[in-house]
This record gives C-alpha cells, structure tokens and sequence, in this order.
C-alpha cells in the first residue's frame, strides 16, 4: 500500500519536476531574438517586443523598447587600422574611460559617464571588453552597458542603456543581450 502511494506520487512529481528543470533551463534567454546582419557578420539578442529603428549619419542598428522609449540597444562601428586588434587601443580600463569622454559624455553634453565595472572575455579568439556605467544628467540618471571587439579593420560597440530606476528590473537581460553579441567570421 505505502509502495503504491510512493509510486503515484512520484508519477505526479516526476513531470512537475522536468516541467520546471526545461523552464528554467530556457529562461537565460527568455524573451530574447536574435538579430543577425544581412551579410551574417555578427550577431546579437534584443527583447522581444523591442522595435527596430532608422537613424541615419548614426549607429548601424538601433532598437528600443516601445514601452519604454528610453531603453535602447545600439550598435555603432567604426574603421579603425585594419592591423589593431583592441588590446592595442589600451586596457579594458582605459577604453571604458575614453569610451565614457567621447561617446558616452562628451564635452559639452552635460553628462558626465562613471566607469562602474570593466571586464575582459575571449569569444572565438577575440577579446571583447565588456563595460558598466552609471551616466548622470541634470535631470535623471541612466545605467548603460556596452561591449567593444575590434576586427578586420573595424570597431564594433553594442551598447544598452535605461534610466536609473528601471536598472534593477532588466540589468540580468542587458547583461544578457551585451554578451551574447558575435562575430561569426
């Protein structure tokens, strides 16, 4: 009797249990597509649910949260030498801080970029220098993320960025979004 009663249970518990191992599994990129460019040089997730939008003289691929019309997602490059590979252009200190005086805030824009966290990572054997900043403006303040990977003579940033408050909600998918950017030749 007790067997049996062990064996039903366990027959009940045994899917809820695969039921919540294959969601959790899932989640890390939950509510997450990928964007790859027509020639299929890289690649990257953005939210579902995000627009894309045009923005000509500007960054390659810009997308934003049409909810919330400040959370954005961007990709600029840049030429740089064709022989420079990112560990040339300085530390991952370094860049972030440049990063942060002349294209995040600067001179003049009134906002001033905090470097908050600065790594280094290996993808396909390419360095990439993933970055945090807490960005002040006179009116509020923004959290963005950026990634930045040189390679065949051009500078690739992915960046994602929110204001302040909304951090704490989407700082695990931003996370997730600006590591998940690749070059696939």
């Amino acid at each position: 009797m007790a067997r049996s009663r062990i064996s039903r249970l366990l027959g009940l518990l045994l899917p809820l249990l695969l039921a919540v191992l294959l969601v959790s599994c899932a989640g890390s990129a939950a509510g997450l597509q990928r964007f790859s460019s027509a020639d299929g040089r890289y690649a990257f997730l953005y939210p579902t649910g995000w627009s894309r939008v045009a923005i000509s003289d500007g960054p390659e691929v810009v997308f934003h949260d049409l909810i919330n019309s400040d959370e954005t997602l961007s990709l600029v490059i840049a030429p740089v030498d064709a022989d420079k590979r990112l560990e040339d252009l300085g530390s991952v200190v370094a860049v972030g801080e440049k990063l942060g005086r002349t294209v995040i805030a600067p001179p003049g824009s009134g906002r001033e970029a905090e470097l908050i966290e600065a790594s280094e990572r290996e993808d396909l054997g390419r360095t990439f220098y993933d970055l945090e900043f807490k960005v002040h403006l006179a009116e509020r303040d923004r959290h963005e993320l950026a990634t930045v990977v040189a390679d065949h003579g051009q500078l690739y940033t992915l960046a994602a960025s929110t204001n302040e408050a909304r951090w704490p909600k989407v700082q695990e998918m931003f996370h997730q979004m600006i590591a998940s950017f690749t070059l696939n030749y």
